[in-house]
């Protein structure tokens, strides 16, 4: 199980902000499984608010590194900062899994840290302003953008160019379908092109599905251009 609310002095020195209510640091540690989830709350909600701050404060930061890019340039650069896998690694960089507060039936997925990692954003943000948000997400994040000498490409970007590249439509994205708990749903997305299979995918959110999505069809469409 992650350390005990005691640990938040030391977690709050590692990212480098102190927080004024300590118990909203608590509830963006905590896990549904935990025991004391009910009178602490979890979370979710923050992870919704922290997911928007994210996005606000790394779109802001590129648009200032980065001028002389085009919204398509600034976006890939974007979806690669954002992106589950980024926050997996900044999670255990700060070593995050050893904060959370969660239940001994719970296996501590990559998914639950990245989750956490965005609900942590929230929280600061609701506690000490935007400018603290900003502060520590550019210190955790957006120092990783140097490392990335040209914009990335995604799969949803990389789908819709060779849409684009073949004159067809570009790509449809439809959620057909929600597996899971309410407060841990499964999206299930479906992406279609003309004349190509109609793929489906999975993931903890809508964004997540739909790159998912995109990459297998983006398989199939080399797999069956080389077979």
């Amino acid at each position: 199980m992650g350390k005990a609310a005691h640990a938040t002095d030391s977690f709050c020195r590692t990212i480098g902000y102190e927080f004024s209510n300590k118990s909203l640091l608590i509830r963006a540690l905590t896990h549904a499984s935990a025991e004391k989830s009910i009178d602490t709350g979890t979370y979710e909600r923050l992870e919704f608010l922290g997911d928007r701050v994210l996005g606000l404060v790394v779109s802001d930061f590129l648009m200032c590194k980065y001028p002389a890019e085009d919204e398509g340039q600034l976006s890939r650069r974007l979806s690669l900062l954002v992106d589950r896998s980024t926050l997996v690694s900044v999670s255990k960089k700060i070593q995050l899994q050893d904060y959370i507060i969660y239940g001994g039936g719970t296996k501590l997925n990559e998914s639950i840290q990245a989750d956490v990692m965005e609900a942590i954003f929230g929280a600061i943000y609701l506690d000490g302003g935007l400018e603290n948000a900003k502060k520590v997400i550019e210190t955790l994040l957006c120092t990783l953008a140097d490392k990335v000498k040209t914009p990335p490409i995604d799969s949803k970007t990389a789908l819709q160019e060779w849409a684009q590249s073949k004159k067809l439509q570009l790509p449809m994205y439809k959620e057909i379908g929600r597996e899971g708990p309410d407060h841990k749903p499964i999206f299930i997305i479906e992406v279609s092109v003309d004349g190509c299979d109609t793929i489906t995918a999975k993931g903890p959110s809508k964004r997540v599905a739909e790159q998912a999505a995109a990459k297998e069809l983006l398989f199939s469409i080399i797999s069956n251009r080389n077979g």
